[in-house]
């Protein structure tokens, strides 16, 4: 997937608006079988390192993924055969890995979000923090007190990514103040009124970026 300008663009990025569907709903298999072990073994997520494990860190891991193989994997085979296990999981699985991808793709790669690259040699992003998750963040279907349940209000993106440690029910509120504040200073805050709205914002996205001259 091409999800930023700044990222190489390669010939089958040209139909990305059409089959991210079915990459996104293998994230939570992906992830469980395979993103995790390379973090865990190389020491780091993408280029960034993990900071030292402790020994607490190591059991804490690894029993966590047992406890994984064993409830949704050795117990539902022993119980219900290859074949049923097979079939669940794998729905399921999908299921979830769409519900996270695209949960988190409409909060940030959609056609109002911006991808500023950091400014070279001094390597620092051209903005303030603030102002940066501004421009980078966007929120969707504030309105819906069922989407803000659903998702645990990570439809209020913007406000989860200045105020990480406030609880989320009081996103609301607190997302006045900041569309005031925003406006006080113009800079744009980035809202879609539904999910509907929103998918359809990054499946523009996804397609502007599927062509090679677009950065």
């Amino acid at each position: 997937m091409r999800m930023a300008p700044n990222q190489k663009h390669y010939i089958l990025h040209r139909f990305q608006h059409i089959y991210f569907w079915v990459l996104y709903m293998l994230l939570y298999i992906f992830w469980i079988f395979y993103t995790d072990y390379k973090k865990y073994f190389s020491k780091k997520i993408g280029s960034v390192p993990l900071k030292k494990m402790t020994i607490g860190d190591h059991l804490e891991f690894w029993i966590v993924k047992l406890y994984h193989a064993a409830v949704f994997i050795i117990i539902p085979v022993y119980m219900l055969g290859w074949v049923s296990w097979l079939v669940g999981f794998f729905v399921t699985g999908c299921f979830a890995g769409f519900i996270l991808s695209i949960v988190f793709q409409l909060a940030h790669t959609v056609t109002e979000t911006e991808f500023p690259v950091a400014i070279q040699p001094e390597n620092v992003m051209p903005d303030e923090f603030a102002a940066h998750q501004i421009m980078t963040t966007a929120n969707f279907a504030t309105k819906s007190k069922v989407v803000s349940w659903l998702v645990g209000g990570l439809n209020f993106q913007i406000e989860h990514h200045l105020f990480p440690k406030i609880s989320h029910v009081h996103y609301p509120a607190i997302s006045k103040i900041v569309k005031k504040t925003c406006a006080d200073f113009k800079l744009k805050y980035n809202e879609y009124p539904t999910v509907l709205s929103a998918i359809q914002a990054h499946v523009l996205h996804l397609k502007s970026l599927s062509k090679p001259g677009f950065a």
